[in-house]
């Protein structure tokens, strides 16, 4: 897990969009937040993140293909300690494990 959070960025996800939005309700928690299109927005402290997100291309490696999803982070007016716990939770629900 990272230590700091910056206000905006991207990520690439392992998964398809169902199955991002399967699990996004759980790594928002308890706050208020809603979606619309490929697009949420969820309420941190007295400010919000914003969600954005579009199906990559499928990584390949040989025969086996792997979902991508383009996920792009926006807090506004959320410090930087929120920004932490709140992605700590996030992260742990997202992560998928192995074995």
């Amino acid at each position: 897990m990272q230590s700091a959070y910056p206000p905006a960025f991207e990520r690439e996800m392992g998964c398809t969009e169902a199955e991002w939005l399967r699990t996004l309700p759980a790594a928002i928690g308890p706050r208020a937040w809603r979606r619309d299109g490929a697009t949420a927005s969820a309420q941190i402290g007295g400010g919000t993140l914003h969600l954005a997100w579009r199906a990559g291309a499928p990584r390949t490696i040989g025969r086996v293909r792997l979902p991508r999803l383009q996920v792009r982070f926006r807090f506004e007016d959320v410090g930087p300690d929120e920004r932490l716990a709140f992605m700590r939770r996030f992260d742990l629900y997202m992560q998928r494990g192995g074995g």
